[in-house]
């Protein structure tokens, strides 16, 4: 099929645009270079034979033209991690954005769109096992925008088939968010910021990617919200310990207190934040430490047979050796 991925220099945007050229299907994307990792994700979806259209979801023309001739669209494009610019730049990417893509796949007849929201949607999220069911509730203006972008994409549902599915954290070859943490756990300067007892629900690349394709694919998915999650729910704590025992290094040398961080991530964003400068420190940032999320499969599997496979001892082997491979960690 002729396939467009919106944020296709992305991690998750890039994976996916290269597993569907290897299964045979004819790729564009829609992407600016912002980063060196992008420029590299470039390099090697070129070389798979994937076709570049340069421009931001945020202006119709470039959207229009990415989207003419397509039959499936998968929009990933976000604004996400900024803490340098102000919440209208958000606004303009996660909301005004896609409504540029639903238009455009409507002028240009596309047969479905498979919009990426995100689990940010459920804020603070420390209120046990979450499902599809259960009432968003954000707290910045990243959760906030992506969630009425989502609501905005199951709004066309009646011109143009479209399923939103809330990402979790995902990780694995590919990813450098991530290498920090194996980079700090390495070189032995990794510390817990609080206690390490909040949850994650991460999930690794390839199964998201079977996900993706079985939302675009299966006749249930339509109008549907779907949350994608990996087999296992793990502490702060159990990530480290198990990134550790892959990297032969203890996870983790001493725990300090959460206070002193936030308050340090306020005090940035409200000074370089506000100055135009990415601040080392945000909360967003320290959400690693703090946010819990366990989610249910019940619909996924039900309705789109999603069955995740990857444990996460076997995504972290598979990462570790993509970074030795790629000069990122010591071999």
């Amino acid at each position: 099929m002729n396939v467009l991925v919106t944020g296709g220099t992305g991690f998750i945007g890039s994976r996916f645009s290269l597993r569907a050229r290897a299964e045979g299907h004819a790729v564009r994307v829609l992407a600016q270079v912002n980063t060196e990792a992008e420029d590299r994700n470039r390099s090697e979806l070129r070389a798979a034979g994937v076709e570049f259209i340069e421009g931001s979801v945020e202006e119709a023309a470039p959207v229009r033209e990415a989207a003419c001739g397509m039959e499936l669209v998968f929009h990933l494009a976000a604004a996400q991690h900024e803490a340098n610019v102000g919440p209208e730049h958000f606004r303009r990417v996660n909301v005004e954005g896609t409504r540029n893509v639903l238009e455009a796949a409507l002028a240009a007849g596309v047969g479905r769109v498979v919009h990426g929201s995100t689990i940010g949607v459920y804020g603070s999220a420390s209120h046990g096992e979450l499902s599809e069911s259960t009432p968003p509730s954000p707290v910045n203006v990243y959760g906030t925008t992506k969630l009425e972008g989502e609501r905005l994409a199951l709004s066309y549902g009646d011109r143009i088939p479209v399923v939103a599915v809330r990402i979790s954290e995902t990780y694995g070859p590919g990813d450098r968010r991530l290498l920090k943490l194996f980079r700090a756990i390495e070189s032995g300067t990794f510390f817990l910021i609080g206690r390490g007892h909040n949850l994650h629900h991460l999930i690794y690349v390839d199964d998201l990617i079977d996900g993706l394709f079985l939302a675009a694919r299966s006749e249930h998915a339509p109008g549907e919200v779907f949350v994608l999650s990996g087999p296992e729910v793990l502490t702060t704590r159990d990530m480290a310990r198990i990134i550790g025992s892959v990297l032969d290094r203890r996870g983790w040398r001493f725990s300090v207190p959460e206070w002193p961080f936030l308050l340090a991530a306020i005090l940035l964003e409200n000074t370089l934040g506000r100055l135009g400068i990415q601040p080392p420190l945000h909360r967003r940032r320290l959400d690693f430490f703090r946010k819990s999320f366990h989610f249910s499969h019940e619909k996924s599997a039900r309705l789109l047979g999603f069955d995740p496979k990857t444990d996460f001892r076997t995504g972290v082997e598979a990462t570790a050796r993509w970074y030795r491979d790629q000069g990122l960690l010591r071999r």
